[in-house]
């Protein structure tokens, strides 16, 4: 077995403990034998004679002389640092295990050696509750007063340890400096990371002096190719594909992809599988090294600019598929790369000559942004490009009417208007856009021109061929008329139509679809249609990850209970709907004023106010996952089990009362392997014998 992973990330600690603990399974002991001091590899053999006492014999070789003295005995040989020797090391062990049956290693390494039987494990970096444990015991060392247990220590804590990518090498390092810096300071100077954690570890060898010259040593590992990828992909900000990759590092893909396995392979890039789609990371600290080299090497700007591009024609892709089955795909890429996205539109703002990377980013889709509940930002990336991009910038117009929309989401119908005001009328889709704009303004400042402005902003986009952006102005439309004129004919008829343009596999605006039915609905015709449709398109919402959805969605179901006379639970859906609400950053006063006032009334007055408040807070106390389920009438799922799927079917062999060894023979497998699965399920639920087991799946049955 090679324990892998970056530099600093535990994997010689691991090994000791490991070796340590299963000392009494090999007869004839444990040999350590550390390789860091080795820089010839052909000298692997003669470390490890030295280390099994074995004097040298004339005329035979090295690693004979261990083959032959090993291969009668029932040891485990645990190689230590084999990264920089690894051919060396490949060959020897490969020889080794062939030759000595009884023989087990445990090797180390930052790339792992690739002898046939080897199983790899990652050695992940440490999650933040231990990396907080790690950071407060080794500060104590040092000044034990210096940490204090307050609740803002342990959020300082927290963030420390996660800037630090949960490495053990950099926590250490970084408790050494609470000697002259509180744990703030020492987060507030994270931004040269490797110049601040350079307070040498007693004992520690000279590579795990500093980080800096942990990272040296990967980086001496690599070949000059590989060197180049781990530089230019320092650009992107959290994880990234292999067609960005390849973009960005502009090289071809099947020449990226070896460069990119043989950087998974040396612990500098970390994989990550989402479903069927493989992304890679640098750690931050690793990313900081790169950067530094990427700046050294003068290509910065040019790869950069790359990184823009590529987020740029990315969401010119999304937002010609919104409309389409990918919908749901593009939500969750989007999500991925929202960093990259973050570092892409900064980037694009730095110069007025690339303002329009930005104008275009943050303007499109602007669906996603809406339903990520990330308006205000948007809206700020926006103003921020239109400050900088030139007057006559062909984006400019339509930056400017969706930064218009996201204006009105956050409330401010006059900030929309100033907005769409500077925008030239003379081309029609233009002008359609700004119509767009001031229909849902009126909509929301309650005028009676809503209804028309709606009517003529469908036509105009549909005249041109612009079926999505006729997609909300029909729900414009299928509201406002309903509320002008009560005809519920018309107000259905355009809902229909919006749906039906949107199609079976959309979901965004099938779900404004549904909403507009349920608000007509529940005003002007029947409940239970309302309830319906509302809570149909609650459960979209839960699919997508719609959160400017659901508040809207969650507030139209307090109005429904509450002509339902269910009063109470109107005041509790009314609680969790305020919760929604502030995320989103704007209030049902203004997005939804009329039915939201007339209903929250209508439910006070039914209540009075001492049983409306508690049932209103009941709902404000609820967390996300409790307010959907009492809102759908979902009942809360059953507790999943923290056992794997074989660790289950252990456990209920144990609970039957066989052995290890009986468990062993019904599931086909060692009985190492079923001792294994036993301690792994005791730990997993803090058990301390068979019978705690037992009686936890007679529980669960």
């Amino acid at each position: 077995m090679t324990l892998t992973g970056p530099g600093g990330v535990g994997k010689t600690r691991l090994a000791v403990r490991v070796a340590a603990e299963a000392a009494d399974r090999f007869p004839d002991g444990v040999v350590f034998a550390e390789l860091a001091e080795v820089r010839d590899g052909t000298l692997v053999a003669n470390l490890v004679a030295d280390r099994l006492g074995l004097p040298g014999r004339p005329g035979v070789a090295p690693d004979r002389l261990v083959a032959e003295h090993l291969r009668a005995r029932s040891a485990l040989l645990v190689l230590d640092n084999c990264e920089h020797v690894v051919t060396a090391c490949a060959g020897f062990v490969a020889n080794l295990l062939a030759a000595c049956p009884h023989l087990a290693v445990l090797a180390t390494s930052r790339q792992s050696l690739a002898v046939p039987g080897e199983q790899v494990l990652p050695v992940p970096p440490l999650d933040t509750a231990d990396a907080v444990r790690l950071f407060r015991d080794r500060a104590a060392r040092i000044w034990p007063d210096a940490v204090t247990s307050s609740p803002d220590a342990e959020r300082v804590l927290a963030e420390l340890c996660a800037r630090l990518d949960g490495l053990p090498l950099a926590i250490e390092l970084a408790a050494a400096r609470i000697r002259s810096l509180s744990p703030r300071q020492i987060a507030d100077r994270l931004a040269d990371r490797l110049g601040l954690l350079k307070a040498g570890l007693p004992g520690a060898p000279e590579r795990q002096q500093t980080l800096r010259s942990a990272i040296d040593w990967s980086h001496e590992l690599c070949a000059p190719a590989e060197k180049v990828v781990w530089a230019r992909t320092s650009v992107f900000a959290g994880s990234f594909d292999l067609d960005a990759a390849a973009f960005v590092c502009d090289l071809p893909a099947d020449e990226v992809l070896e460069l990119v396995d043989g950087l998974l392979d040396k612990s500098v890039l970390t994989r990550r599988q989402y479903d069927e789609v493989v992304r890679y990371q640098l750690l931050e600290s690793l990313r900081e090294y790169g950067h530094e080299r990427l700046a050294a090497s003068g290509e910065h700007e040019r790869v950069a600019r790359r990184h823009a591009d590529w987020f740029d024609r990315l969401t010119a892709r999304a937002e010609a598929e919104w409309v389409s089955g990918r919908q749901r795909r593009w939500i969750v890429d989007l999500t991925r790369d929202h960093a990259n996205l973050r570092a892409a539109l900064d980037r694009s703002l730095s110069t007025s000559d690339e303002a329009g990377v930005a104008l275009r980013i943050a303007a499109r889709p602007f669906e996603y942004w809406l339903l990520r509940g990330l308006v205000g930002e948007a809206k700020s990336w926006l103003t921020r490009a239109l400050a900088v991009a030139p007057p006559g910038h062909p984006d400019r117009g339509r930056a400017q009417c969706v930064c218009a929309l996201y204006t009105l989401w956050l409330g401010d119908a006059e900030g929309a208007e100033r907005l769409v005001a500077e925008v030239d009328g003379g081309d029609p889709v233009a002008a359609a856009r700004v119509r767009h704009v001031r229909s849902f303004a009126a909509m929301l400042t309650n005028r009676r021109e809503t209804a028309d402005l709606a009517a003529a902003t469908a036509a105009a986009f549909r005249e041109h061929g612009l079926v999505r952006e006729e997609l909300h102005p029909l729900f414009i439309h299928g509201v406002s008329v309903a509320y002008r004129d009560r005809d519920l004919a018309a107000a259905r008829g355009s809902l229909r139509r919006l749906r039906d343009l949107a199609g079976a596999d959309e979901l965004f605006y099938r779900a404004m679809s549904l909403f507009g039915e349920a608000i007509v609905e529940v005003e002007f015709g029947a409940a239970a249609a309302a309830a319906r449709a509302a809570t149909e398109a609650l459960r979209l919402d839960v699919r997508l990850g719609d959160l400017q959805g659901r508040a809207y969605r969650l507030d139209t179901l307090a109005w429904i209970a509450d002509r339902a006379g269910e009063h109470a639970r109107a005041a509790t859906l009314f609680g969790i709907a305020a919760t929604s609400w502030e995320r989103i950053g704007t209030t049902p006063e203004f997005a939804v004023g009329i039915p939201h006032g007339r209903h929250l009334a209508s439910t006070r007055a039914a209540l009075g106010d001492a049983r409306f408040a508690k049932a209103f807070g009941a709902g404000r106390e609820m967390s996300d996952d409790e307010g959907i389920r009492f809102a759908l009438r979902d009942p809360a799922p059953k507790a999943q089990s923290p056992l794997s799927s074989r660790e289950q079917e252990v456990a209920k062999l144990v609970a039957e009362g066989l052995t290890s060894r009986e468990i062993a023979a019904a599931l086909v497998i060692s009985r190492r392997t079923a001792e294994t699965h036993v301690q792994h399920i005791l730990a997993k639920l803090g058990f301390g014998n068979r019978a705690q087991i037992a009686a936890w799946v007679a529980r669960l049955e």
